[in-house]
């Protein structure tokens, strides 16, 4: 990527690499009804090889959900949004642990990876009886490294946040109640940058702790799987034949980092666009009125 795709657009490759952000498919999911089971949960937390593990079940037959989904339908985020509130900010309209509202949002897929779906691990798992629970847990301290440089530092500067969401709502805006009150306040239970640092360790070791909690009576249920594991002991649990194929590796942090490059530079155009959109007929105005002065 470079500066001659944010003037000029964005090369046949990039779309490639990172069809989401192209995509806008913009489908309301409210009423919508299964298409396909829910089989696989795969519900360690993100920074833990969550694009692996996608590229993984997708290639076993999965269509599974990752977080990068939310930009090829934005619309997701409103029904994100809905979740988070019921679970963490004590809205009573939803029952998360039954199948209703996850088939609407979750109906096209029959796997799910990464957050948001991390977040809602117990209700997933109850909602779902039959799925088979897949936990993929990292070092804590190379998660937490990985995961501060790409998630908490976008809070270190909120207001400046709040001035692209505020000239981008149709891209930047969707997301924005998500980061804040659904992530930071939500899931990790803080209202700054710094608290959310801080709570970060002890909420990773409370999320791996509670999963294997709620499956203790059902250990049939879940895989521990190692990263650098292979297909093998994946496709035993999945009981799927292995694939003669290499295990897919996704350099987790290269790949958001270009990810959030194509959506900031999304942004970009879109903030551009807008500011001479509203200030067009102004600067005509003054130029009309300019010329009318002689």
């Amino acid at each position: 990527m470079s500066l001659w795709e944010f003037i000029f657009g964005f090369s046949d490759e990039t779309k490639r690499r990172f069809p989401e952000p192209f995509v806008n498919a913009s489908i309301d999911r409210h009423g919508h009804k299964r298409q396909v089971p829910m089989e696989v949960l795969s519900l360690g937390m993100g920074r833990t090889g969550t694009a692996s593990m996608k590229a993984a079940l997708t290639r076993l037959g999965y269509p599974t959900c990752h977080g990068f989904d939310m930009h090829a339908n934005k619309r997701d985020v409103v029904m994100w949004d809905e979740a988070f509130e019921a679970k963490y900010h004590n809205d009573k309209s939803l029952d998360l642990n039954k199948p209703d509202f996850w088939d609407q949002l979750l109906g096209h897929v029959s796997a799910t990876t990464d957050t948001p779906c991390n977040a809602f691990g117990p209700e997933l798992i109850n909602a779902y009886p039959n799925a088979k629970v897949i936990l993929v847990e990292r070092e804590i301290e190379s998660w937490y490294k990985s995961f501060e440089q790409a998630l908490i530092r976008s809070a270190d500067h909120p207001y400046v946040i709040q001035f692209f969401c505020m000239l981008d709502p149709y891209e930047m805006g969707y997301f924005k109640n998500l980061q804040k009150r659904g992530f930071m306040q939500g899931q990790f239970r803080a209202n700054t940058a710094d608290e959310w640092r801080a709570n970060a360790r002890p909420i990773y070791r409370e999320h791996y702790a509670e999963i294997r909690k709620v499956l203790k009576d059902q250990p049939q249920r879940l895989l521990n799987y190692q990263l650098g594991s292979g297909w093998e002991p994946l496709c035993e649990f999945l009981g799927k034949p292995v694939p003669d194929e290499p295990f897919p590796r996704v350099n987790e942090s290269a790949s958001h980092d270009e990810m959030q490059l194509v959506v900031a530079m999304i942004t970009m155009r879109n903030v551009i666009r807008n500011i001479v959109v509203v200030t067009s007929p102004f600067v005509v105005a003054f130029l009309a009125w300019s010329y009318s002065r002689g």
